[in-house]
């Protein structure tokens, strides 16, 4: 009588593993640059708190204060002058668009692209 054998051979784990590892990986590479942009997200969200009710907005003090802000945060990347300040109707919109790129494996990179817009009520 022949034993019948049950399971996963070898090869049927790194066929396995192998696409597991690479996004794990990646998510791994990703995490610094969502953290970032994690803090970016919360310093113009505090600005636009900061800033809730006043009727004069300045976009330069804007730009002072969320420049303190990064500061404060270790944020070197987008820099202040990448955000965007500016009026819409009636209130002032703090807007923000950027890329960043980070390598996976030789020549192979993950492009990223955020946008945050905050409104000043």
């Amino acid at each position: 009588m022949r034993k019948q054998e049950r399971g996963i051979t070898m090869i049927g784990w790194v066929v396995l593993l192998i696409p597991i590892a690479i996004v794990g990986y990646a998510g791994i590479r990703l995490t610094p640059i969502y953290l970032n942009y994690m803090k970016v997200s919360k310093a113009l969200n505090t600005l636009a708190e900061q800033h809730k009710g006043e009727d004069q907005l300045n976009p330069v003090a804007l730009r002072i204060s969320l420049e303190k802000s990064f500061d404060v945060d270790s944020i070197d990347y987008p820099s202040v002058k990448d955000v965007d300040f500016h009026r819409e109707g009636t209130q002032w919109v703090a807007q923000v668009k950027y890329e960043d790129t980070v390598p996976l494996f030789a020549d192979l990179s993950l492009l990223v692209k955020f946008d945050k817009r905050v409104e000043f009520h």
